[in-house]
C-alpha cells in the first residue's frame, strides 16, 4: 500500500477555516481517505510549515537552501551549572562561602571543577559557554581573580569548614574520625610546601606537598590541610586531633588511621586526651605478639577472634583467605622469574666457556634480594650450573601469618 500525506485545508462561510493532516492510500483497488490529525488550532505559520516539509520529505535537504538568510545562534549552556548550583544549595555550601564577591567566585571554582577540571584560564573560558554569570549573579572575571580568590578561600579556610560543619551537624557532633594523607607532585619549584619527599606518584626527583584529610565516620570530609612535602605521616596527626578538640569534637572521640599512621607517640598523644584509637598492627608486631604468646596462630583460623592484653588493649584477629592466596601466587611469580634468570645465565655459561660464574651467580643474587625471597631460596654453583632450591621450612615460616590482620 502506498500512502500519501497532505494538509486538507477549507473555509466555511468564508470565516472559519479548516485544516486536517489527512493521508491517501489504496485498498482493494479503491481509493481511501483517513484523518490523522486536525491542525485548526496550529496558526497559518505552523500549517505552511508541515506543508512545506510534506512537499519536500523525501530531500529535506533543500529546506537548507530555502533558508539562507538565517543565522543561528547558540545560547550559553545553563544546565550543569544550575543542576550543580543547586546541589550546592542543598549541601549549604553557597551559605559556608557566603553572598559576597569572593564567595560567589568560589562556588563557580567548585562548580567548574565538577563539570570539567582544569587550570583557572580553563575555568574562565568555561563559564562563557555555561552562564555561570547569570546564574551565580556575579560579573565578568579573568583567571587573575581566580587566583586571588584562592587566597581569600586560604585565609577564610576554617571559617568554612565550621560552616559546614555546623550545618551537617546540627544536634550531635560526630564520635569517629578516619584520617589519612597522600601527596601531589610539582613540575615547578616555586612553592613555599614543596619538599622532597617520599613520593607515592612514582616520581622522583620532584617536589611536592603532603595532603592530610580527615573525614567523619561515613567519610564525609571535614577539614583539609598541606603540610610541606617533607613531613612524616605521622608528624600531621597531631595537629588533627586539636581541630577535634577545639573545632570538631564531642564527648566520646575515636580515631581510625592505618598502621603508618597511628603508633606509639601517636597513640600516648590520644590517650593523653582521653580518645580512643582503631588502627591495624605491622607484620613485625603481629609476629612480637606470636612470639610473646599474647596471640596464637591458631586464632586466626577462626572466623573473627578478639583478644584483650594485660593492658587493656583489644585486638581482633582475622585471615583473609584471598589475600593469603594472592601472597602466595605473588611469592611463586617471583620463584618463576629468578629461576628464568638462572636459566638464561647457565645458557651464557655454557656457550661461554670463559665467562665467570661468579659474576652470574651475583647476578642471580642480587635479583633474589631485590625480589625479596632471599630468605627462603639458595643459590649455589655446580660445575658451571646454577642451581636454586627451595628451603620449605624457611618458606613455611615465611608464609605463615599470610593474608593475617590485626586491628
Amino acid at each position: 500500500l502506498v500512502a500519501i500525506m497532505y494538509v486538507d485545508s477549507s473555509k466555511s462561510h468564508g470565516k472559519y477555516t479548516r485544516s486536517l493532516l489527512r493521508e491517501n492510500y489504496r485498498e482493494d483497488g479503491k481509493v481511501k481517505h483517513r484523518t490523522i490529525a486536525n491542525l485548526s488550532h496550529c496558526s497559518v505559520e505552523e500549517i505552511d510549515a508541515i506543508k512545506l516539509a510534506l512537499k519536500h520529505k523525501k530531500d529535506l535537504t533543500k529546506l537548507v537552501s530555502l533558508s539562507k538568510d538565517i543565522t543561528l545562534h547558540q545560547g550559553s549552556s545553563v544546565g550543569a551549572v544550575c543542576t550543580i548550583h543547586d546541589i550546592a544549595r542543598q549541601l549549604g555550601l553557597h551559605k559556608a562561602l557566603g553572598p559576597t564577591r569572593e564567595g560567589k567566585l568560589a562556588l563557580w571554582q567548585v562548580i567548574a571543577c565538577v563539570i570539567n577540571q582544569g587550570s583557572r584560564l580553563s575555568a574562565v573560558r568555561l563559564a562563557g559557554s555555561h552562564a555561570a554569570c547569570d546564574v551565580l549573579g556575579i560579573d565578568t572575571f579573568n583567571e587573575d581573580d581566580l587566583y586571588k580568590n584562592l587566597d581569600w578561600l586560604s585565609q577564610k579556610q576554617q571559617l568554612i569548614e565550621d560552616r559546614l560543619f555546623a550545618n551537617t551537624y546540627t544536634d550531635k557532633k560526630p564520635g569517629l574520625f578516619l584520617y589519612d594523607v597522600t601527596s601531589s607532585y610539582f613540575e615547578g619549584s616555586c612553592n613555599e610546601l614543596g619538599a622532597f619527599g617520599y613520593n607515592r606518584d612514582g616520581k622522583k626527583g620532584k617536589r611536592q606537598i603532603v595532603i592530610g584529610l580527615l573525614c567523619d565516620e561515613w567519610g564525609k570530609p571535614v577539614s583539609i590541610e598541606v603540610f610541606k612535602g617533607n613531613t612524616n605521616d605521622t608528624k600531621t596527626f597531631y595537629s588533627q586531633i586539636n581541630k577535634v578538640i577545639k573545632r570538631f569534637g564531642g564527648n566520646d572521640i575515636t580515631f581510625v588511621g592505618d598502621r603508618g599512621m597511628i603508633k606509639g607517640p601517636q597513640i600516648k598523644e590520644i590517650k593523653k586526651n582521653s580518645f580512643h584509637y582503631i588502627t591495624a598492627i605491622t607484620k613485625k608486631q603481629i609476629e612480637t605478639l606470636l612470639k610473646q604468646g599474647t596471640i596464637q596462630l591458631e586464632f586466626f583460623d577462626e572466623d573473627l577472634a578478639e583478644i584483650e592484653d594485660d593492658q587493656g588493649v583489644r585486638f581482633i584477629l582475622r585471615r583473609n583467605p584471598t589475600r593469603a592466596e594472592e601472597i602466595k601466587q605473588s611469592r611463586d611469580n617471583k620463584l618463576l622469574a629468578l629461576e628464568h634468570l638462572a636459566i638464561k645465565q647457565n645458557k651464557y655459561l655454557s656457550e661461554h666457556p670463559r665467562a665467570q660464574i661468579a659474576t652470574a651467580l651475583r647476578k642471580i643474587e642480587e635479583r633474589a634480594a631485590k625480589l625479596k625471597i632471599s630468605k627462603w631460596i639458595t643459590v649455589t654453583a655446580k660445575e658451571r650450573k646454577i642451581v636454586i632450591q627451595v628451603d620449605k621450612v624457611a618458606l613455611a615460616e615465611e608464609s605463615k601469618i599470610d593474608g593475617c590482620y590485626v586491628l
